[in-house]
């Protein structure tokens, strides 16, 4: 029998389909961790992980809930794009094995979130979208996959101002995910080494030195 997600709900199960749909277009990896318990399912993927110990680049991770069944127990790291309808609307059918990554090990801490201001969904929007473009302008078509590789690190991994010092890839995790929507602030929260970056539609979680001490301030685009 093919293993399963059962969710609360059609709509349930089709948006974390749509969840694991973008994550499998983010940059820096298509695996997508499935983290279920008492009634609800947290879906985490990477926009950015540092690969090995001497990599400076901060993780950003990119996170989103849904309500399931809650009898569900599950902690696991799949491939996103061959997480596929199941056999019911309300389910979603799980690839026969699992995979092993190094950001999946880094846990954000669970409480002690103290808010620290705010940025406006639009600057968001737009530091993403000058992201894209100059990952896009520095790897050409026939560069290689480390180079490609190396180009987005460069770029996402850089603080940005108008993001109160995050690096530049939690705005593209937000917006390759579709957290961005309207004209919303992201509340920013921190706690030991990581900063959320919290919007109605989800959650990006960033840890790293890419910050360089700047401290969260409000922005308003």
């Amino acid at each position: 029998m093919t293993p399963r997600l059962v969710f609360a709900d059609a709509a349930a199960a089709a948006d974390a389909l749509t969840f694991a749909r973008r994550a499998a277009r983010l940059g820096d990896g298509t695996a997508i961790r499935l983290q279920g318990g008492g009634g609800v399912l947290a879906m985490t993927a990477a926009a950015l992980a540092p690969r090995g110990l001497l990599d400076p680049s901060p993780t950003v991770l990119g996170l989103r809930t849904a309500p399931v069944d809650p009898e569900l127990v599950c902690d696991l790291v799949v491939e996103a794009a061959l997480l596929v309808p199941g056999e019911d609307a309300a389910s979603l059918a799980l690839p026969a094995t699992g995979l092993s990554v190094g950001w999946a090990g880094v846990a954000p801490p669970r409480g002690g979130w103290e808010p620290t201001g705010e940025v406006a969904a639009s600057a968001i929007a737009t530091a993403a979208q000058r992201g894209m473009a100059e990952v896009a302008r520095d790897s050409p078509a026939s560069t290689s996959e480390e180079a490609l590789r190396t180009a987005r690190a460069r770029v996402w991994g850089a603080p940005e101002d108008s993001l109160a010092g995050l690096p530049l890839g939690a705005a593209f995790a937000a917006f390759v995910l579709g957290f961005v929507s309207g004209e919303e602030s992201a509340r920013l929260f921190t706690a030991d080494r990581w900063t959320r970056l919290t919007l109605t539609r989800g959650h990006v979680l960033v840890r790293g030195p890419a910050r360089s001490g700047l401290t969260p301030v409000r922005s308003t685009g």
